[in-house]
């Protein structure tokens, strides 16, 4: 008989989606709306692999789902195109970026609509594109033009500022900002000149230009962030990265942090994913303290949590990246101090600070004195001590501090025990319990009491004051580097001014090459006239060369996808009022401390400046586990062309080597298409165990290096995109990783093919009848609705596709081809495998696509038992079973068994001793 056609099907419905635009969104407020988004991909030149699709094939399900609930669905993709991996390749090759950046697009979007979502493409984004980044360059602006008030606890206009400093100078000014602000009164500022006013506005700006320590990697002639690092390296061509000081724009994110913290427990999100962004905010409640040195004008800045063991201080830490060590170092250190101030540089923070089995450091020479006792305390710099996490110098507490213990054993530094009952002979004791027995004004007192009384003491003598602290730093938003958004500002002076909106976009310009120039500066310096000219000025002057990092675009994204074709606004006011927030947003962890954190940075600023509704961006967050290549190898005999299959290995020394895993079926290798995978194996030669050679195989992350890369265009030729997508939910939970292995995914084929005879006879002529369903039927299909639904809801997408096989099945062994039945059936499975749901839908007769269908409402009552089979017990013995109605009372029932032929063959027609009824149990009967 004939089969189903998934090529055809497919083909049919994704153009039939296409020229409908079928899940194109409007606003509707008669309907309630649903907004699912993606993490947008990168548009890489390999495409996806079939680990890429998962998140989009949920959230595809979802998003189907709530079309048949009556929701108005959101349901967008775009690509953030801008970034390094494009202009490395143009930097080999000659080619423009936006030519290899289209190709890449054009050949995602053939394979993502392959797959059959039901995305939105009219809504389309392309952070490259200078329509979309024109906004991006707006939203710039905006931050540049604002800064945070303390306190009202928002961002507010940069003018509402001037008028303040216009009026009565900065001294009340409760704002972030720089740490040297100076204090100036109205009449100072009204007599600053154009310029120094403007300096001091960008110590208060939320974006603002200022000398800082970044990531430098030379190779790759950029600045890069934490997460584009591992292990001193980028990630990007494993470049070496180094520390710099440059003079980069950043935003104050900083500014956000506790509000950003708060949120957290608004969001339906998983508890790891919480505490990653919580632990990296890194809030702490302390201290700080200013130290005199002996000889210096200079002082040290440390902030504390424990300032309550002051008097334990024996020396204190800097960060090798102070410029205050050169000028403390005597000239007898001066030679250690650069040496190892040069060799710290070099790692990255991640390394600094997780290497605690590493002490190294090296002595200034010079003395802090200790404000509370007057001693002298020597300053040393170590790597684990980060200039840009609180002032870059802590004061060291080895009685209490395991860190500060070992670096203090290992120089030879005195160690202090602080409360009473400590034991520092061996390791740290960072206890709480206990008085203080150090000599001194804090002698005897508890923890709090001496908290207390040291931060007053601090604030008594003006060196100091208790404090709230946040690991989070400003993020550095500037690249140098060609391909990204060019920065919307220009140069006077010196000074940065942003372009006037009505200029924007400033477009990307053309250049001859994507190098750095022979000075260093950015690709940017390479172009023709890239100037800017106010208006009412004939002066052009010189636009930032710097580019853009690649989280501004992804930072505000999904309100471009609301309105992505409006010139007028970054998203039309109503139409935001409507969508307001993402629903459901999935996507993988590893952008839990980047993109996650910017974007809620970049919206709770929006919602400040009351552009949108609503503070926090995603109200759900689902991070889709990672589907893992199942490796194969080979094992080739040293030192010749032989290969020995896995189980006779271990007879010879050999090495293990990847091998395609498109040359194995079942882990058998195909020899002759091994050789000729490769010039170098044409003459391989086999050792093999029952005349077939065995590859072993492993589990690992899927990549080309490994050759276990599962291209989905050719799984979707063989078995079909629905095959493709159920089976992906099958693999196993959404959130967990689980192995690709395609051993399982004839299973999900059948199932399908299966489905698909529902409806046909064996000469696949269809075969749907209009008879009434019988109860069995009724009940198998709303057990499927009921559990589909629940798991839909529960995201357990895996155990839904195990629902629809065993309805599937249990129909099938029913031999059930009733309308009544089959049509909700289909209904049900559309989300899961929506090109075979059209195509049976039609068949049903129905004119509109089953995007229009009303998911079936769940019948409890079907599942409701009305008879029940009891078990016939006579003298202890079970004899027979028979069915009676639920409700039937006790009497009629005992009447009717004693009288079963049954029972009375096995009591050979004597009266019943006892008969016991246990309702809709068993029926004991004693002769």
């Amino acid at each position: 008989m004939a089969e189903y056609n998934h090529s055809e099907i497919e083909k049919k419905w994704q153009q039939y989606w296409s020229d409908n635009q079928t899940f194109k969104a409007e606003v509707d407020p008669s309907k309630p709306k649903f907004y699912a988004l993606d993490m947008f991909p990168y548009p890489s030149g390999a495409g996806l692999h079939v680990g890429h699709p998962l998140g989009y094939i949920a959230s595809d399900i979802i998003s189907r789902y709530k079309r048949t609930k009556g929701f108005n669905v959101l349901h967008p993709m775009g690509f953030d195109a801008f970034g390094l991996p494009a202009e490395q390749y143009a930097i080999q090759t000659g080619q423009h970026p936006a030519i290899t950046t289209e190709e890449n697009i054009a050949r995602y979007k053939e394979q993502l609509k392959n797959i059959g979502f039901s995305f939105d493409w009219s809504k389309e984004v392309r952070t490259c594109d200078a329509s979309y980044y024109k906004w991006t360059q707006w939203i710039f602006i905006q931050l540049f033009n604002s800064w945070y008030n303390n306190d009202s606890n928002h961002a507010e206009s940069i003018d509402s500022l001037i008028q303040i400093f216009a009026k009565e100078g900065n001294s009340k000014v409760n704002a972030v900002s720089d740490d040297a602000v100076n204090t100036f009164s109205a009449s100072d500022w009204n007599g600053y000149s154009e310029k120094e006013k403007q300096e001091i506005l960008l110590q208060y700006r939320l974006t603002y230009l200022s000398t800082t320590t970044v990531n430098w990697c030379p190779e790759l002639g950029t600045v890069l962030a934490q997460d584009e690092i591992k292990d001193g390296f980028s990630e990007r061509g494993g470049f070496p990265v180094v520390k710099k000081q440059m003079k980069q724009w950043s935003m104050r994110i900083t500014a956000y942090a506790e509000r950003l913290l708060q949120g957290l427990d608004t969001l339906d999100w998983s508890e790891p994913l919480k505490e990653m962004q919580r632990n990296w905010i890194g809030k702490s409640q302390g201290a700080e303290m200013t130290l005199d040195i002996e000889g210096h004008e200079e002082k040290i800045t440390v902030f504390t949590t424990r300032i309550d063991t002051v008097l334990g201080v024996t020396f204190l830490v800097l960060a090798p990246e102070l410029e205050l060590i050169k000028k403390i170092t005597t000239d007898e250190q001066r030679a250690e101090v650069e040496a190892y101030v040069e060799v710290a540089r070099n790692k990255s923070e991640r390394d600094r600070m997780t290497n605690v089995k590493t002490v190294s450091g090296a002595f200034t020479g010079a003395y802090a004195i200790n404000p509370f006792d007057g001693q002298k305390v020597p300053v040393w710099i170590a790597d684990y001590v980060l200039a840009g996490y609180g002032t870059g110098a802590v004061m060291a507490v080895p009685g209490g501090d395991q860190r500060d213990y070992d670096f203090a054993k290992h120089f030879d530094l005195p160690i202090l025990p602080i409360y009473e009952g400590m034991d520092v002979s061996k390791e740290a004791n960072p206890t709480k319990e206990g008085k203080i027995i150090n000599k001194g004004m804090l002698e005897g007192l508890t923890f709090k009491e001496a908290t207390a009384t040291a931060i007053k003491f601090l604030e008594d003598k003006g060196i100091g004051t208790g404090k709230i602290n946040y690991r989070i730093r400003d993020a550095i938003f500037a690249r140098q580097r060609y391909w990204g958004e060019p920065v919307p500002v220009y140069f006077k002076d010196s000074i940065p001014y942003p372009v006037d909106v009505a200029d924007l976009p400033i477009v990307l310009p053309e250049i001859d090459k994507y190098l750095p120039t022979a000075d260093g500066d950015p690709p940017l310096a390479r172009a023709e006239n890239f100037t800017y000219t106010p208006k009412g000025e004939t002066t052009s002057y010189p636009l930032e060369m710097s580019t853009m990092p690649g989280w501004a675009g992804s930072s505000w994204y999904w309100y471009r996808y609301m309105d992505a074709q409006n010139d007028e606004a970054f998203v039309a006011d109503d139409v935001q009022k409507y969508w307001k927030d993402v629903d459901l947003y999935i996507g993988g962890t590893e952008h839990a401390t980047g993109h996650l954190l910017y974007s809620r940075f970049w919206n709770k600023f929006l919602f400040d400046m009351g552009y949108v509704e609503q503070e926090e961006p995603f109200k759900k967050l689902v991070n889709q586990g990672m589907i893992q290549g199942r490796s194969n190898f080979v094992y080739r005999i040293k030192g010749s062309n032989q290969f020995v299959s896995f189980n006779k290995k271990e007879e010879y020394d050999y090495s293990p080597m990847h091998v395609e895993v498109s040359l194995v079926n079942n882990d058998v290798l195909d020899t002759e298409a091994f050789k000729a995978w490769r010039p170098d194996l044409k003459d391989a030669e086999f050792i093999l165990e029952d005349d077939k050679y065995v590859c072993g195989y492993e589990v690992e992350k899927m990549s080309k290096s490994k050759y276990n890369v599962v291209n989905p265009d050719d799984i979707i030729e063989k078995y079909g995109a629905d095959t493709l997508r159920m089976y992906e939910m099958f693999l196993g939970p959404l959130e967990q990783f689980k192995p690709w292995n395609t051993h399982g995914i004839d299973g999900v084929s059948k199932f399908l093919r299966k489905t698909w005879r529902l409806f046909h006879n064996a000469q696949d002529e269809w075969a749907v009848s209009e008879e009434k369903a019988t109860p069995e039927e009724l009940k198998i299909l709303h057990k499927a609705i009921k559990k589909i639904e629940d798991d839909i809801n529960n995201l357990s997408l895996n155990t839904s596709v195990s629902t629809l096989m065993i309805a599937v099945n249990e129909l099938t062994a029913l031999k059930c081809s009733k309308k009544e039945i089959l049509e909700d059936l289909v209904i049900i499975l559309s989300p899961f495998a929506p090109h075979i749901s059209e195509e049976l839908w039609l068949k049903l007769g129905h004119k509109n696509g089953i995007s229009t269908a009303t998911f079936p409402a769940f019948d409890e009552s079907l599942l409701t038992e009305s008879t029940h089979e009891y078990p016939i017990s006579i003298n202890g013995k079970v004899r027979a079973k028979i069915s009676f109605p639920t409700d039937m009372d006790k009497g009629e029932i005992e009447k009717q068994v004693l009288v079963h032929e049954v029972v009375l063959k096995w009591t050979e027609g004597k009266a019943p001793k006892k008969t016991i009824i246990v309702p809709n149990r068993i029926i004991n009967i004693v002769v």
